[in-house]
């Protein structure tokens, strides 16, 4: 697979219901995390970078922190508008998990369940693409 494949590829869907599903599914969820997430958290905050170097343990948390607000912030965006989605989804799902299954470990049921369905969000658009709906499409139709 070409990089270019990987990261403007769009699975060719021929019901029309299907890819305007794909698409409320990407704008609701990719805004979502964008404005609801990710704003907030760049730059990141000095207490936003403690909590991923103490209660997370990850290292280098400055890039972290930087990492994970653009990941929710540019990943929730590129996913929305259907541009590098697969790679959007990835990264978004990537930073959902570590929140779900790391920072959120110990928590009830309740405190994890956004994330996990945001997690889950992601993935099935890695799996499935963007659909008909989206400029990966446009993009991938003219090479």
């Amino acid at each position: 697979m070409s990089i270019f494949n990987l990261l403007f590829s769009s699975t060719k869907i021929d019901s029309k219901s299907a890819n305007i599903g794909l698409l409320l599914l990407r704008v609701c969820a990719g805004l979502t995390m964008a404005f609801g997430h990710g704003l907030g958290k760049l730059p990141p905050s000095d207490g936003f970078i403690g909590m991923i170097q103490g209660k997370m343990g990850l290292p280098l948390p400055t890039l972290m922190a930087w990492l994970a607000g653009l990941g929710e912030f540019l990943g929730g965006l590129f996913m929305a508008i259907g541009i590098m989605t697969r790679p959007s989804a990835l990264f978004m799902a990537a930073v959902m998990f570590m929140a779900v299954f790391n920072f959120h470990l110990a928590d009830p049921f309740a405190a994890k369940e956004k994330g996990l369905l945001f997690f889950i969000i992601g993935l099935t658009v890695v799996f499935t693409g963007p659909g008909k709906f989206s400029l990966d499409n446009i993009i991938s139709n003219r090479k």
